[in-house]
This record gives structure tokens, C-alpha cells and sequence, in this order.
């Protein structure tokens, strides 16, 4: 199957659901390139950054699981490779 590298990009506003973005790319490791994690004390946030090399299908269902969890914004940017 076809993969694309991508990027997602996370912030988390809600520090009690940060466990269910942990389990979340738990699952999905097999895809994860690497992974940054940036606490932000200032604005009381988390950045994360996820990159990945996995299906087009596959990137948009982490995403989108992520971006369902209350207190997360998550946005994917795809390469052309």
C-alpha cells in the first residue's frame, strides 16, 4: 500500500486527557517516525508534533481521533512524497 509522510501537529488544553492522546499514538507506533513533545508554561499548553509515514486513511483516522478528544486541536500537513 501506498504511504505518505506527514506531519501532525497537536495542542493540548486540557491536560487531563493527555493520557488518551498517549494511548492513541500507542496505537498507531508501528506509522510514527518520531515525535516531539513541547510544554508551553506561559499559556498552560502542549505542542506535539507527530511524523509519520503511513496511508493517506490511516494518517486521517489518527487525526481525527485526536481531534475528537475535548481540550485537542490537531491540524496534518502532507508531503508530496
Amino acid at each position: 500500500m501506498e504511504t505518505r509522510v506527514a506531519i501532525i501537529g497537536i495542542i493540548v488544553e486540557n491536560n487531563a486527557v493527555i493520557c488518551d492522546v498517549q494511548n492513541l499514538l500507542s496505537e498507531y507506533s508501528e506509522f510514527i517516525i518520531g515525535r516531539m513533545g513541547i510544554p508551553y508554561k506561559q499559556k498552560d499548553v502542549r505542542i506535539i508534533s507527530v511524523v509519520l509515514d503511513a496511508p493517506v486513511d490511516t494518517i486521517n483516522a489518527l487525526t481525527g481521533k485526536i481531534g475528537k478528544i475535548d481540550g485537542i486541536s490537531a491540524k496534518t500537513v502532507y508531503s508530496n512524497v
